[in-house]
C-alpha cells in the first residue's frame, strides 16, 4: 500500500515495455515509480542484474503508461536510462522512501517523447 493514500483508492503503477535484447519481442514490467519535473523514475531492486535494465541499455526506446491494475490505457514513447548522478540519485530516493518506505536499487530515468 502506498503511503498516505486511502485503502479506496487504487493503486498506479508504471507498465514500462522495452524490447527484449535477444528476442527482439515486447516485454512488460509493472513497477512502482515517482514523477519528477515531468520525468518518471523507477528502481530496479536486482540493480543492471534486472532483464529490463539489461533490454532498456540495449536499446533506450521504451514505451510506458501509469494507472490501477484494472485501467486500460495506450502506452506512450519514451527514452529510458540509468540514473547516475549523486544528486538526482538521492532526491529520486528520498521521493520513493516517502511514498514506498522503500528506495534500494538502480534508479532509472523515463523521459516521455515530446
Amino acid at each position: 500500500m502506498v503511503q498516505g493514500v486511502s485503502p479506496d483508492t487504487p493503486e498506479r503503477f508504471l507498465y514500462l515495455t522495452t524490447t527484449g535484447r535477444v528476442s527482439g519481442q515486447p516485454r512488460t514490467i509493472e513497477i512502482w515509480f515517482v514523477e519528477r519535473m515531468g520525468r518518471y523514475y523507477i528502481i530496479a531492486e536486482r540493480r543492471e542484474k534486472a532483464q529490463w535494465v539489461q533490454n532498456l541499455e540495449r536499446d533506450s526506446a521504451v514505451r510506458f503508461r501509469v494507472g490501477a491494475r484494472d485501467e486500460v490505457g495506450l502506452a506512450v514513447p519514451a527514452k529510458a536510462r540509468t540514473v547516475r548522478e549523486p544528486d538526482l540519485v538521492a532526491a529520486v530516493s528520498s521521493l520513493m522512501n516517502a511514498k514506498y518506505g522503500w528506495s534500494d536499487g538502480l534508479v532509472v530515468e523515463i523521459l516521455p517523447a515530446p
